[in-house]
């Protein structure tokens, strides 16, 4: 057992061959040793989607994760970002390797579905949210006690940094501070690694945004330092990416003409307006530039679907038979998707009057919205003092007081950067590089990569 040869498969977020260059140097390197292949992303081109085929071998049509988030038609409600890793349908990674390697170690850090699942070790996001309203960031770990074991090392995880408008480097050098505390503790075979970074400017600026080679040049260096580490520890790596971001200009909000033409319904709530998923005849749950779109009576899917061709920015709608075809025709999609034009992407508006907007549309609280809102980067322009409302909410929040981190603006048009549709070309695709040759093809589909995974532990001992 101990001659195999550890293995660190490093998910670094938004990563494409055309960022590749004078900010990557760690990276550069890497292939010069390796090798690289060009991936034919799964659809939609998204983080939980991406990851589970990755993983699986699987398309989504097989293992289920149709997105970040789905209707959940026996609950009547939209759930995103779940973490139980029972939701991944198919033979994972680690448990292929488990059947065939006695006492196979596998560890999974910050990887989405990562709670339950049946590995050595693991450790995700996962706030507290006590009986009075009050949301307490923390992670969520497996075996009971490893976060705080390594949060007693290393420092508390910077959870502002991992999402909302101070999102940077600060997470994903944590991330890597953890995955070097983390091997040494546990030794395992396969670590799988999450850094975010990349994922945040490029769709808050947009991929030609000056800037972009700032951040390039922060995850090579951290990249670069997991990388020294692991070539001390006689490990090897891999890169993979889920997808590139895309230039966009502007946003279409499905819900609104959906609503407009009396498909969907709300519920008045408190001096505001909720969807009311098991009410409306159609509606649609987006996701980056795809959107599920819901439908309770057959007879009406046509209809509704020449309804969404003709909204502009629409590039096409999937129904059942072109969902097969996409390979995600699965119980959990939607009866039909769409897919945005270049340049475009959804927004999960569904308002038509602002001042009804729900109270969470202006917080960062990605569980209780009914769609993917990258806009929780920002900080509303229109507060002219926004250091001084974070510090009120946060006396309040101290004094016990009920508070809402109400920061978030309105503004889809902010965002410059997306992702979910195809990729134009394979220098804005996701990538695979390897630490040494293994032999990679020079494309290769997402579904492939747990192949390469397989081939490192069961060819090269």
């Amino acid at each position: 057992m101990n001659s195999l040869t550890p293995l660190l498969v490093v998910d670094v977020v938004g990563l494409t061959p055309g960022l590749l260059g004078k900010h990557s140097p760690n990276i550069n390197r890497l292939l010069e040793q390796g090798e690289m292949s060009h991936l034919q992303g799964t659809f939609p081109a998204v983080t939980t989607t991406a990851q589970a085929s990755m993983l699986t071998g699987l398309l989504p049509a097989e293992h289920g994760i149709v997105g970040n988030g789905w209707y959940f038609r026996d609950l009547a409600e939209v759930k995103f970002w779940l973490q139980p890793n029972q939701l991944v349908q198919g033979e994972k990674v680690w448990q292929t390797l488990k059947q065939q390697i006695p006492d196979f170690r596998c560890s999974q850090l910050f990887w989405w579905y990562n709670m339950y699942a049946d590995v050595e070790a693991a450790i995700t996001p996962r706030p507290h949210y006590p009986a009075d309203g009050r949301k307490e960031f923390d992670l969520y770990s497996q075996p009971p006690g490893l976060h705080q074991k390594i949060e007693a090392a290393i420092g508390k995880f910077p959870f502002h940094t991992f999402w909302g408008p101070a999102a940077g480097i600060q997470s994903s050098r944590w991330i890597v501070d953890c995955a070097i505390a983390e091997f040494e503790l546990n030794r395992p075979h396969l670590q799988l690694v999450y850094l975010p970074h990349l994922d945040y400017n490029l769709q808050k600026l947009g991929p030609s945004h000056p800037d972009i080679g700032q951040d390039v040049q922060a995850i090579d260096r951290e990249v670069g330092r997991l990388w020294d580490f692991a070539r001390s520890q006689g490990a090897e790596m891999l890169l993979v990416s889920e997808y590139g971001i895309e230039e966009v200009k502007r946003s279409i909000s499905l819900n609104r003409s959906l609503r407009e033409a009396g498909y969907l319904s709300v519920r008045q709530s408190l001096g505001w307006e909720l969807l009311d998923p098991g009410a409306s005849r159609a509606f649609a749950v987006a996701d980056h530039q795809v959107a599920h779109i819901y439908v309770r009576q057959a007879q009406e899917i046509a209809e509704i679907k020449s309804l969404l061709e003709a909204i502009p920015g629409v590039e096409r709608v999937l129904d059942q038979d072109a969902q097969k075809e996409m390979g995600i025709a699965h119980p959990r999609s939607g009866e039909l998707i769409a897919v945005a034009e270049a340049g475009a992407w959804f927004n999960y508006y569904y308002w038509l009057d602002d001042k009804l907007a729900p109270d969470f549309a202006r917080t960062i609280d990605i569980h209780r919205k009914p769609g993917y809102d990258p806009v929780e980067m920002f900080i509303d322009p229109a507060i002219r003092f926004p250091k001084l409302r974070i510090a009120n909410r946060l006396l309040k929040k101290k004094l016990g007081m009920r508070m809402l981190m109400d920061l978030i603006p309105l503004e889809p048009r902010l965002i410059k950067g997306s992702h979910g549709r195809p990729p134009a070309n394979r220098e804005s695709g996701p990538v695979l590089i390897s630490s040494y040759p293994m032999g990679l093809a020079e494309e290769m589909h997402m579904t492939g990569v747990k192949s390469v995974i397989l081939k490192h532990f069961l060819s090269r001992g």
